[in-house]
């Protein structure tokens, strides 16, 4: 039988200034490393370094972005969320500040690859969302990682411009320095965040439960490791069209302020994407949500790569896209918290953002590798479309139950 005890009721109060600082502070952690692109072309332009010097350090970015993340959520889980957002903050600043003073191509890995990284790995969304588990009842949840969700798209959408009029009024080198200051806020809002506090969901199994029998219990899990496998299908399609979309539409030859409008709209939608998701997840089955989002980017790619390509076929594109971009995220930390309850779920949820990373990695190295040898993005774009259908299959079959533990002895 389930040993969980009976979670709050939805009549519980929601700690809504934890969920407007983890909110703000997942908009600063996000939006910087998102508009890194636009300090590429003056930085190199400054420094005569080449394209791969500066793709080296954001691909360390990524790949620090990813491990780090279940490393900073364990400490999360065992210390305090206010600690990690802490270093977040300071690491995100040093990287920035680096970045901007950078002698060589190996200070620029230094900056914006591993500080970045592991401050990005420290304060990104998953890390807030397991603290709002924590001060939510179980009904709530969803709701608030839509929140959460949506404030990391939120600084995409604020920081692109924002980097850019920086870059134009003081230069690249002395905007970054102005980013690195701004990331010096979220030491100051995670006092919001400080404790660890748990909802009454808790119970005393997983208190006593060791990091290691967290880790063993979640991977002898079948609906954890299709979770984590179809969470890895969402990295590979994401981080492939961020990364190759602008270059697709100009071999289209279609003109490239629509590439811009394209990724404006994709970080709009998102937004109302990851709301919505939140609460969807919170009154329906979240694998079943989770499966048609994943079946709904294979209709949208495939549609779209048969259509004739014109500017609205962009703009419808990228507005689907935008819709089903971030919604996985909820019902993902969501299905993860349910599983296992929340004493673990930094820990829990940052290996299942692992599988993420990795995916997006394959998704912008695979890209490039395969367009380099066949001069077409098309087996990528098919690739993406047979994932989206796997990943559907997979997220079918995955329980939304807590898991079952043997009762601890009073």
């Amino acid at each position: 039988m389930s040993t969980h005890a009976k979670p709050q009721t939805s009549g519980a109060a929601t700690p809504w200034l934890v969920i407007l600082a983890g909110c703000t502070i997942a908009m600063l952690t996000f939006g910087p490393r998102s508009a890194i692109g636009f300090f590429q072309l003056p930085m190199l332009a400054d420094t005569g370094w080449g394209r791969q010097d500066f793709a080296m350090a954001i691909a360390v970015q990524n790949l620090l972005w990813g491990a780090g993340q279940p490393i900073f959520g364990a400490i999360a889980d065992r210390w305090g969320t206010a600690r990690v957002l802490v270093m977040s903050g300071i690491l995100y600043a040093a990287g920035l500040a680096i970045t901007a003073v950078a002698p060589s191509p190996a200070w620029l890995t230094i900056g914006a690859g591993v500080l970045v990284g592991l401050g990005v790995a420290a304060g990104s969304f998953g890390i807030v969302l397991a603290a709002f588990a924590r001060n939510v009842s179980a009904e709530q949840r969803s709701f608030v990682f839509g929140l959460g969700t949506a404030a990391g798209s939120l600084g995409m959408f604020v920081f692109a411009p924002l980097s850019q009029g920086l870059i134009d009024r003081f230069g690249w080198s002395d905007s970054l320095l102005v980013l690195s200051a701004m990331m010096l806020l979220v030491p100051l809002l995670a006092v919001a965040l400080k404790g660890n506090r748990r909802s009454g969901g808790v119970t005393r199994e997983e208190v006593e439960q060791s990091m290691g029998a967290a880790m063993r219990e979640a991977f002898a899990t079948k609906s954890y490791l299709l979770l984590t496998s179809g969470f890895f299908v969402c990295g590979f399609q994401v981080a492939f069209i961020t990364a190759h979309f602008p270059a697709y539409i100009a071999d289209l030859g279609i003109a490239p302020v629509w590439a811009v409008t394209a990724l404006a709209l994709i970080g709009f939608f998102n937004v109302i994407g990851s709301i919505a998701s939140g609460i969807i997840g919170q009154r329906y089955s979240k694998p079943i949500f989770l499966a048609l989002i994943y079946i709904g980017r294979s209709i949208a790619v495939t549609v779209f790569l048969l259509v004739p390509a014109s500017p609205t076929t962009v703009v419808v594109f990228s507005v689907v896209m935008g819709l089903l971009w971030l919604s996985t995220v909820p019902p993902t930390n969501g299905l993860v918290a349910i599983m296992f309850g929340t004493r673990h779920l930094g820990l829990l949820g940052g290996m299942v953002f692992l599988s993420h990373q990795i995916g997006s990695f394959l998704g912008v190295w695979l890209g490039g590798r395969l367009y380099a040898q066949t001069g077409s993005y098309d087996v990528v774009w098919w690739l993406g479309v047979g994932m989206g259908i796997f990943a559907a299959i997979v997220h079918w079959p995955i329980r939304e139950a807590p898991v079952e533990r043997a009762l601890v002895p009073a």
